[in-house]
């Protein structure tokens, strides 16, 4: 795939899991994906984790803020937004990077955004 067919791909993923589609999981994710980040194994392992995720923050989004291609990888910066059952809302920024092969995320990372945990920490 090229890698404007990458980014469409990913892009087409986030927008699905905006939406709720989690049936989307089966057409862009290889059934043995690996999440380096949050230690998740398969497709089935990360729908558990955005099925968890969405009842905690019913409202949560993903916006994209720069995406970019290069090799097998694309990499991408959101902006994260949702808010907890508590009424307590979230905003931060991350960066997460998929490998694809043969029109497939096989593998992801994620980069969180450590400037606002830090404060909460109270860490210099």
């Amino acid at each position: 795939m090229s890698l404007e067919e990458n980014k469409a791909l990913v892009r087409k993923g986030i927008e699905a899991m905006n939406k709720r589609d989690l049936t989307v999981l089966e057409v862009f994710m290889a059934s043995d994906y690996v999440d380096h980040t949050n230690q998740l194994r398969c497709r089935e392992d990360v729908k558990q984790f955005y099925m968890r995720a969405f009842k905690d923050f019913p409202d949560l989004h993903r916006t994209i803020e720069d995406i970019i291609a290069e090799g097998d990888k694309v990499w991408v910066r959101f902006k994260i937004m949702g808010t907890a059952l508590t009424g307590k809302k979230i905003e931060l920024t991350s960066v997460n990077i998929f490998r694809i092969v043969n029109g497939k995320v096989v593998e992801g990372w994620t980069v969180p955004q450590l400037v606002n945990k830090k404060k909460k920490l109270k860490v210099s």
